[in-house]
């Protein structure tokens, strides 16, 4: 431990940008679905990861971080959330989740107000994740806007990717967004779909300035990405038949570059989605009927879909997020519990660890930039104590872009304001 931590208090001191980083001796998780590599090696350079596995060559000159005992992975992937738009949930002001009085929909760019200071970016870094899927919500429209991927790396630059992706509620959702059913839902989604198209013809001729219109200017330009493909589409489902709904677009719009959320019951047509080639950003393990559109929810769902060849990444959709994003690991390691239990689906440590890292990734269509160990990507490295998908275990260094993080938060500075009881010159409230 001592020369982990000297090696890492040197890498904070020394410039990042030329920097070349051998981390050895550790169990190394590619995070790619293969099995985990005893006495690895990790080699990063100017951000991006050189080689990772057994057997690599430390290069002359490298600084070297001894993380024999330890584990080495790359950094989770929130798959769905909404770290730096929201502060407090219950305090208007610092939420920017939903535009619930504005005229835009489609058009919405979370970008501009993603806040990297924020107090829950902090406390998931310091978790293990290092990148996140933000996701806007819907509110008064089945559109909730553009979301973004970013880092959630110490430091003023936190997009990686904006207007990543368009957002889009159905089912349940998607039915009280559009005024009380599914059909209205459909019907919102079409037309939005054809004024864009009216857009592209005439951009001249198109209205969408006035007051009564349902979708403006920047709504159509946003959507027409998303109808050439250039833009995926995150469409929000739980129900089989809802999802066959969803899988048929492609039928009308061929160019369409789909991705399923939440999917509770993906696995009674897991056969569809993966001959559709729609990968599945799934809500983590529910196995209650919390709406009547999950009554098939099950445990097995992701371990049913992978198997029928779905390309499946875990969420929080669904569920409580109070522990925050970090809480994912828990329901990866709960899956390969569950593939030890008769009748279950479950999945093997490698592909459980690979719905949390490079699962989201691909799924967003950044797995060639994120989510894994594998050269050329970002050098998001996470150092354990032990065994990431076991609760026990904790990080103790966390790279993004190769650059070392502070391994503090709010509640480890409040824990360690408050650790002594007795007060001194002035009131614990007034350290800093």
């Amino acid at each position: 431990m001592k020369a982990l931590l000297f090696g890492f208090a040197a890498l904070i001191a020394a410039p990042v940008s030329a920097q070349t980083v051998a981390i050895t001796g550790g169990t190394v998780a590619i995070g790619d679905g293969s099995a985990p590599i005893e006495n690895g090696t990790v080699v990063m350079r100017d951000g991006r990861i050189v080689a990772a596995g057994r057997g690599i060559a430390v290069p002359a000159g490298a600084s070297v971080i001894d993380a024999a005992g330890k584990w080495v992975s790359p950094g989770m992937v929130a798959g769905f959330s909404d770290l730096g738009l929201l502060d407090v949930n219950g305090v208007e002001e610092s939420n920017d989740t939903a535009a619930r009085n504005s005229p835009f929909a489609a058009g919405i760019d979370i970008a501009p107000a993603i806040n990297p200071n924020a107090v829950m970016i902090g406390n998931e870094r310091l978790g293990g994740v290092t990148r996140a899927i933000v996701t806007p919500s819907t509110a008064g429209s089945i559109f909730a806007g553009q979301g973004a991927v970013i880092d959630l790396g110490a430091d003023a630059n936190p997009l990686t990717k904006p207007r990543a992706f368009q957002f889009v509620e159905l089912g349940e959702g998607g039915a009280r967004d559009a005024g009380g059913s599914r059909p209205a839902a459909y019907a919102m989604l079409r037309d939005a779909f054809a004024q864009a198209q009216d857009y592209r013809r005439n951009p001249s001729g198109f209205g969408g300035r006035e007051k009564d219109s349902l979708i403006k200017r920047g709504d159509a330009i946003a959507l027409l990405d998303v109808l050439d493909g250039k833009t995926r589409l995150l469409v929000h489902v739980e129900r089989a038949s809802d999802i066959r709904s969803v899988l048929s677009l492609k039928k009308d719009y061929p160019k369409l570059d789909l991705v399923l959320v939440g999917a509770a019951e993906g696995w009674m047509v897991a056969r569809d989605i993966a001959a559709a080639n729609v990968p599945v950003i799934a809500g983590a393990l529910a196995d209650l009927p919390a709406e009547f559109e999950m009554l098939a929810a099950t445990e097995s769902n992701v371990g049913r879909m992978e198997a029928a060849g779905v390309k499946t990444a875990l969420s929080t959709v669904g569920a409580n997020t109070a522990p925050g994003e970090h809480v994912v690991r828990q329901y990866a390691g709960n899956l390969v519990a569950i593939a030890k239990v008769p009748g279950s689906s479950g999945l093997d440590w490698g592909h459980a660890l690979a719905t949390i890292t490079s699962g989201p990734a691909e799924a967003i269509g950044m797995g060639d930039e994120i989510g894994s160990l594998r050269p050329g990507r970002r050098a998001d490295v996470v150092i354990w104590d032990g065994d990431p998908l076991e609760l026990s275990s904790a990080p103790v260094a966390v790279y993004i872009d190769g650059a070392a993080q502070p391994m503090t938060s709010r509640q480890t500075k409040l824990r360690d304001r408050y650790m002594t009881p007795s007060e001194g010159a002035l009131p614990k409230a007034y350290e800093r």
